[in-house]
């Protein structure tokens, strides 16, 4: 990074800091929840919710569809939940599952389990079978709470109440309940409103959710979110970096069992005492008619949503909103001004986290293409992408990258910052690194390679499984992904490594959708070698109607490594680059035989 470079940066920052100065009372609101904030002390998500009701009993909490409650409402409803869960035998520790779509009733129930000190188990509604029953096991619940959208997923499952009879089934539907299960609703109706006194003795420190990773590469682990890291979210990205007001109205079609809705999204309106509105989930087609139905002036995103929303046809309405504050992650630095521009978004406050981190950055500045700021400890270290593992020197220690260099982020553990981990005391300590820069230290390595801008500030660059070695250097698949985004005609690309019988390294593949599925082999390969370095652009081209997703919206990479590009394995068209001057040319069975004998030189 250059002396120019820092200059454009800081004069950026002071800026942004000006900015600020309007909103110093929330800023400083902000500040002041962190600074008070300790594991050793009494406050929870449920002492949160009482406070917003006692100050603003009036006041919209909660929007979905056609309705609203206020936060008098909301908590009361909370509490009626609370009082029949005791009855049920949950107490501070136990663990409640919860199978649940978006809709208000979701929410209210973890309202509801944390405020007795027990921990909600945020299942992921979209997971069948195997997968489903192992998250169930993970979370080890006293009771698992399922809405009636969601029995098919469950019945999916030999998780019955004829069968586990230690656990207690509740039931959230119209009508009837299923056999052995107890009708939520009903059941609540009758219990007393009054705040539950367990509320009061949750300390900062003691759970509140277990958050599901999205298990792309094996089966998910349940990562532990205390009380503690949620205030701080709600200190830090509500109050400070989004700095929301009271008159918010903040949309959210992300569901609940992610951490930008439940954390980052609820947290920013608890701290501001604004109004959560709750999409069921998300559409491109619809969603700015639902911001406009909300009136809402802020939401979070994903990074592929915002992809897809600027994929969508231009329209006279584009500006037609109030919103002035985004927030998220994830957002390519390729479509950020566009994106901006195009909606006229006055401020994106992107963020770096990860449900199982202790540390988190914020775009507080409003600075363009940046993660943000992290006044906490980190490093960037050298990173090894064939060992999969960061470099070590001849005395055993990690080194740091130079400004402007791309490496993997480490973020130091203490008593202040601890490492909450997963359920599964094995994936935790897998995440851990010792003696990184002297002995007996101890970081948590994120599994993330990013990119020190300095002043504190980081882009997102590639995940360690993700980025890949060829020709002796390494490939960041979201550098390729953002050169091929830029082709006119790509609306979805997917860049992997495979590897060649005979070659070090791996190739660099693209799974690529295409508008109207045209495909101009010998244009593309132009547009890529005057992109990229000669060893990014991929050798082969993979053709599909449509990309397969998470249900977080990250690509699916695991089937396409595994089918590589063998004919026989892949039944969509294949193209590869042989000649650059050429261009892509259909990849035909004949052409694969020469390259596994050896024949074909890549």
């Amino acid at each position: 990074m250059n002396k120019q470079a820092d200059v454009v940066k800081a004069g950026a920052i002071a800026k942004g800091v000006l900015q600020i100065l309007p909103d110093a009372l929330t800023l400083n609101r902000g500040l002041w929840n962190m600074a008070t904030l300790s594991r050793d002390r009494r406050g929870s998500i449920g002492l949160r919710v009482e406070q917003m009701a006692r100050r603003y009993p009036q006041r919209k909490a909660l929007m979905f569809d056609n309705r609203s409650w206020s936060y008098a409402e909301f908590n009361a409803w909370a509490n009626r939940i609370a009082a029949l869960l005791r009855a049920q035998g949950v107490r501070k520790g136990h663990s409640v599952a919860l199978l649940m779509e978006n809709r208000p009733e979701v929410l209210v129930c973890i309202t509801a389990i944390v405020k007795l000190g027990a921990i909600a188990g945020m299942l992921n509604h979209n997971q069948r079978a195997d997968v489903l029953m192992h998250s169930i096991k993970l979370t080890q619940a006293q009771v698992l709470i399922v809405g009636e959208e969601c029995m098919e997923a469950l019945q999916s499952t030999p998780c019955t109440p004829d069968r586990d009879r230690a656990m207690r089934f509740l039931w959230d539907g119209q009508g009837k309940p299923p056999a052995g299960f107890l009708g939520l609703r009903d059941a609540a109706a009758d219990q007393p409103a009054t705040n539950p006194p367990e509320t009061q003795e949750v300390m900062q420190r003691d759970p509140c959710f277990y958050i599901f990773t999205s298990g792309t590469t094996g089966l998910p682990k349940a990562s532990v979110m205390t009380h503690y890291r949620w205030l701080n979210s709600m200190a830090g990205v509500g109050l400070m970096s989004l700095r929301l007001r009271g008159d918010d109205v903040f949309y959210c079609p992300l569901p609940f069992y992610h951490n930008n809705a439940l954390t980052v999204s609820w947290g920013a309106v608890l701290g501001a005492g604004a109004t959560l509105a709750i999409g069921r989930k998300f559409s491109a087609s619809r969603f700015w008619d639902e911001v406009r139905h909300y009136d809402a002036t802020a939401f979070c995103y994903i990074g592929e949503i915002l992809r897809y929303l600027l994929n969508r046809p231009a329209s006279p309405r584009d500006r037609d909103h109030r919103v002035r504050v985004i927030t998220g992650n994830g957002l390519r630095p390729e479509i950020w001004e566009e994106f901006q521009q195009r909606f006229g978004i006055a401020r994106i406050s992107e963020f770096y986290g990860a449900s199982e981190g202790n540390l988190a950055f914020v775009n507080s500045f409003g600075l363009s293409r940046t993660a943000g700021f992290c006044p906490l400890t980190y490093a960037i270290v050298e990173f090894d992408a064939d060992q999969d593992q960061p470099v070590r020197d001849a005395k055993g220690f990690l080194k740091k990258v130079a400004k402007g260099g791309v490496g993997l982020l480490i973020s130091e553990v203490t008593d202040k910052r601890p490492f909450d981990g997963y359920t599964d005391s094995k994936a935790s300590n897998s995440k851990l690194l010792r003696d990184v820069f002297k002995k007996g230290d101890c970081w948590f390595n994120t599994g993330d390679l990013v990119r020190d801008q300095g002043y504190r500030h980081i882009q997102f660059v590639d995940r360690t499984g993700d980025t890949f070695r060829w020709k002796g250097e390494n490939v960041a698949t979201t550098e390729v992904e953002g050169a091929l985004n830029r082709y006119p005609g790509v609306e979805q690309a997917v860049v992997y490594g495979v590897q060649i019988a005979g070659a070090d390294g791996r190739a660099g593949m693209a799974a690529l959708t295409c508008a109207g599925g045209k495909f101009d082999g010998a244009a593309l390969a132009r547009h890529l070698c005057t992109e990229l370095p000669a060893y990014a652009v991929p050798i082969f081209i993979r053709l599909r109607e449509q990309q397969e997703l998470t249900v977080t919206f990250k690509f699916r990479k695991v089937e396409l490594k595994a089918e590589g590009f063998d004919p026989a394995k892949v039944g969509e068209p294949l193209y590869i680059l042989i000649d650059r001057e050429r261009g892509y040319e259909p990849l035909t069975p004949e052409i694969f035989a020469r390259i596994q004998d050896g024949g074909l030189r890549l």
